[in-house]
């Protein structure tokens, strides 16, 4: 009977969600850029007060872990292990892109064969979910529909030949905010199927926070770190006036 805590701030979107033995209870989220230190903590604060649930029950905090924006990573990462530290709760964390996957594929709407009396789903082979790491290069992965990583999580330069030898045994889905920028390059091949609107959320965090739960797969509170995946690199300071 896990009462836990989900939180996704990797991305552009910030948003929380409670989930009661995998269920969803309460879900508050936005899109708008750079609301993550703002919203999450009223975020978390509204959802108990929904469920009508003190944070005291909770039984874990569940993080996303990452790739993805550092600022915000750090913002979810430390807004978690406050809680944990604060309530003596475990602590758990779920990849970014694993859980996007499984949003993905929860919310795929199958095209049927236009063939009378022989409906049968198209058949998606592979998920890439895709999360914007400037330019032309994105954090993906690509998982299986049992949710099977098939290709290790990634800082990948988008060209025409990205993806080839799985585009060519098969239909791969893309989504994510990464995903808009590979459209001109990719969205040609037919095997190629693109997502729009799609953006990683907390409610896609549940059925892996669970698992771990019951696995009793907790991070040690002090040494845990997001999983950033490339170094941080901070932008140089411009004065007016100076810039050479």
């Amino acid at each position: 009977m896990a009462l836990i805590l989900c939180i996704e701030t990797a991305t552009e979107a910030c948003s929380a969600a409670l989930f009661r033995n995998g269920t969803l209870l309460a879900l508050r989220e936005s899109k708008g850029k750079n609301v993550h230190s703002s919203l999450l903590t009223v975020f978390m604060q509204e959802l108990m007060q929904e469920a009508g649930v003190p944070f005291e029950h909770l039984d874990a905090v569940a993080v996303s872990k990452g790739p993805g924006s550092y600022t915000g990573l750090r913002i979810g990462v430390a807004a978690a292990k406050g809680l944990c530290y604060a309530l003596g709760k475990p602590l758990i964390a779920v990849s970014t892109l694993q859980a996007m996957a499984a949003g993905m594929k929860d919310e795929e709407k199958p095209a049927f064969d236009p063939s009378p009396h022989i409906p049968h789903p198209t058949p998606f082979t592979l998920y890439c979910p895709m999360i914007d790491a400037r330019r032309m290069e994105v954090y993906c992965a690509l998982y299986d529909t049992n949710l099977q990583e098939v290709r290790e999580v990634r800082a990948e330069i988008i060209d025409a030949d990205s993806f080839s030898e799985f585009l060519a045994a098969g239909k791969v889905v893309f989504a994510g905010e990464g995903a808009a920028k590979c459209l001109e390059t990719l969205g040609g091949h037919p095997n190629a199927v693109f997502r729009e609107g799609f953006h990683a959320s907390a409610r896609y965090l549940g059925r892996f926070a669970e698992d771990r739960f019951n696995g009793t797969l907790f991070e040690d509170l002090a040494y845990f770190e997001p999983f950033y995946l490339k170094d941080f690199v901070a932008g140089k300071p411009r004065v007016k006036g100076l810039d050479r």
